[in-house]
């Protein structure tokens, strides 16, 4: 069965030239592309693996190191004897393979490199003195070094951003802030959709026009009986489009040869600053909450400012992450959204009656309902639940304050399987490894097995409290 190529996890990745360019690590690219056109592949990680099959264990995006000892029994045609390897590599999703001299080969094989070219993988000549570990430190040490920058040029934009907010003409220096520091185009389309002003080179008229019609998706219309998405996204003729709802009913277009969660967040501090710099007639809440919010800026405590811009009422903080960076961020039903320092977790604020579903592709982490003054508490609940519902892979986890009801085994009735694995993973503390031994089975299906238990009893496998009171429950279960 065709394996699916998987896409590039959502970290910072490096081009494959940097990591040549490392003198320690004496590496050599003999086949494949080179780069010299401008365009190089991306490094996300790299991988080691032996098996003639690396496929089921690759997220896509890596190196992939080998030392050949599986370039026997790989091809099911003598003539191109790497083929069905280097084919099964790409299908993969690893940007680029490495060799490795000795032990097994002197020299890289021939017909390795004839398939490299062939498929268009580059190969990347390991020597002997250097480790297979050694290479996977640097990538991640270049990786820290990228993400470092992104966040150090994300800082910056966000510091020109409001300066340009207190010049003269704020609403047009912002938007040349933005385009500047995305390198691409950006659009401002008033409530009733009319163009008010644009900065950076203008694309050409598809562009212009897909980007027009993409902020009239998030503009709100009295007709429109659902309501309208707080973003959107598209790509047309390799410009990456996004458009932005602004308080005043109005919408921001952006347009840039890339899309980074970097650039996203950058977006999304312009959306602030021009929602309240277009805000021209204000309604008196409008002007108490740009109060607070101008409070706030300037050091006034968070508590006090987040009760006067969200009112008496319940909210819940909901945290949301995808699984892969080709998985869009979720539209949580609210304005009241960004995203983290990283770029990596969606940030939303919805009312405390508002349902927040599960999202295909992501993980989410809802808070309990809180006042406005208790978002930072609020905050930290989202952040565990989400990261609960990482650790046992289940699509939403919410926060379960104390006191709720113990969770029971009743919903596993019927699946013994279901059953016997919760127990066995229970009574071995957790542990995927000694369990799968216990049970005969693959580490794998253990955590497919506990991630639907997870599910379907609607709890959260991963407090200590949880699992001490299953462990009882079940022990009293035939």
């Amino acid at each position: 069965m065709p394996v699916p190529a998987p896409s590039a996890p959502p970290t910072p990745g490096v081009p494959l030239a940097a990591l040549l360019a490392r003198a320690d690590l004496g590496l050599r690219r003999i086949a494949g592309p080179d780069g010299a056109d401008g365009v190089d592949v991306t490094v996300h990680g790299a991988h080691t693996s032996e098996l003639p099959d690396p496929r089921p264990y690759l997220l896509g995006g890596e190196l992939l190191l080998t030392a050949g000892v599986q370039t026997t029994g790989v091809s099911f045609d003598p003539e191109t004897p790497f083929d069905t390897y280097v084919e099964r590599v790409v299908e993969g999703g690893a940007t680029a393979l490495g060799f490795g001299l000795a032990p097994v080969h002197d020299t890289v094989p021939p017909g390795l490199v004839e398939a490299c070219d062939r498929h268009g993988l580059p190969l990347v000549e390991v020597p002997p003195r250097t480790t297979f570990s050694g290479i996977a430190r640097a990538v991640w040490d270049l990786m820290a070094q990228a993400r470092h920058a992104e966040l150090r040029r994300v800082t910056e934009a966000q510091q020109a951003l409001a300066s340009a907010a207190a010049r003269p003409d704020p609403v047009r220096a912002v938007l040349r802030q933005l385009a500047q520091r995305t390198g691409g185009f950006a659009l401002l389309v008033a409530a009733d959709g009319a163009e008010l002003h644009d900065a950076g080179p203008r694309p050409a008229d598809p562009v212009h026009a897909a980007l027009t019609a993409l902020t009239q998706v998030v503009r709100p219309h009295t007709s429109r009986l659902l309501p309208t998405p707080a973003s959107a996204a598209d790509t047309v003729a390799d410009a990456h489009l996004s458009a932005y709802a602004l308080s005043t009913g109005g919408a921001l277009g952006l347009a840039t040869r890339g899309r980074t969660a970097g650039d996203h967040t950058i977006a999304g501090a312009a959306v602030v600053l021009l929602s309240l710099l277009a805000g021209a007639h204000r309604s008196a809440d409008d002007t108490q909450r740009a109060a607070a919010l101008v409070d706030l800026l300037l050091g006034t405590d968070r508590a006090e400012a987040a009760s006067a811009l969200l009112g008496p009422g319940l909210w819940k903080v909901v945290h949301a992450r995808p699984n892969t960076a080709a998985v869009p961020a979720p539209a949580l039903g609210t304005p009241l959204a960004g995203t983290s320092a990283d770029g990596t977790v969606t940030l939303a604020l919805v009312p405390a009656d508002q349902e927040v579903p599960p999202y295909e592709g992501c993980a989410l982490g809802v808070s309990a309902p809180v006042r406005p003054a208790d978002l930072p508490l609020a905050d930290a609940q989202a952040a565990h639940a989400l990261a609960r519902a990482r650790a046992t892979r289940t699509p939403l986890v919410r926060h379960r304050p104390d006191g709720t009801p113990a969770p029971t085994p009743a919903a596993l009735a019927g699946q013994p399987a279901l059953l016997e694995t919760l127990r066995t993973w229970l009574a071995l503390h957790g542990s995927w490894e000694s369990a799968a031994l216990a049970l005969g089975v693959h580490r794998n299906t253990v955590r497919q097995r506990i991630a639907r238990c997870a599910s379907l009893l609607d709890t959260d496998l991963d407090d200590p409290d949880v699992r001490m009171e299953l462990w009882f429950a079940l022990r009293h279960t035939s």
